[in-house]
């Protein structure tokens, strides 16, 4: 499945630490009136019960507003919320067996930090690629910050649509441009913010910014 490079623009990626003052739904819908392309509902506490009713939620949120909703990481939540896409790591499910299981019309996205894994992604059936640690981040303490000379080579080397991710600000965004990314995908700077809606707008502008440079 084809997917539209525009929706990388501004991938906003859940994270429930910052759920405080709004819900995590309602987190969400402020990064959609902002102007978020494309949400993906990371959760790793929540049991299977509570991670699919609150699947069920977001896709409808993401319907109304007609972005396109990813699962991170749990095809089998994906497949039954009906999400428009899945994405997965480098150690979870190989794309290969994740296109069998999800059929031809389901997105899949996979995280890469080389020209071989991205090749290898695609040739697998992956419909766009996540790329980084671009900076340091605190989300994922493990993973080294990669330069952006391999960002450019990455996105050089596919076709597909191709999203920075780690660390991603509005004080760095412009640091990623003429690398050939589509957009970028945000954790803390969207959803630790106090007013999400109003900071989906600037970054959404800053990424359109970069993107067309």
């Amino acid at each position: 499945m084809k997917c539209d490079s525009r929706v990388m623009r501004l991938y906003a990626v859940t994270d429930r630490a910052w759920v405080g003052k709004q819900s995590l739904y309602e987190q969400v819908e402020s990064a959609l009136k902002g102007g978020a392309t494309c949400v993906q509902l990371r959760e790793k506490e929540l049991n299977e019960e509570e991670f699919l009713a609150e699947a069920l939620e977001i896709s409808a949120l993401c319907k109304k507003y007609q972005v396109p909703f990813f699962i991170n990481d749990n095809v089998d939540i994906a497949i039954q919320c009906k999400a428009d896409g899945v994405h997965v790591g480098q150690e979870d499910m190989e794309v290969s067996q994740v296109r069998k299981k999800v059929g031809d019309q389901m997105i899949i996205g996979v995280s890469v930090h080389s020209v071989e894994e991205a090749i290898r992604a695609v040739e697998n059936g992956a419909d766009c690629l996540g790329v980084g640690a671009m900076f340091h981040t605190s989300t994922k303490e493990c993973t080294g910050v990669l330069p952006k000379e391999r960002l450019r080579d990455i996105c050089a080397a596919v076709k597909v649509p191709v999203v920075a991710i780690g660390g991603i600000k509005k004080s760095n965004i412009e640091q990623l441009a003429g690398t050939g990314v589509d957009g970028v995908a945000l954790v803390s700077a969207i959803f630790a913010a106090d007013d999400i809606e109003r900071e989906c707008c600037l970054l959404r502008e800053l990424s359109e910014k970069m993107v067309n440079s």
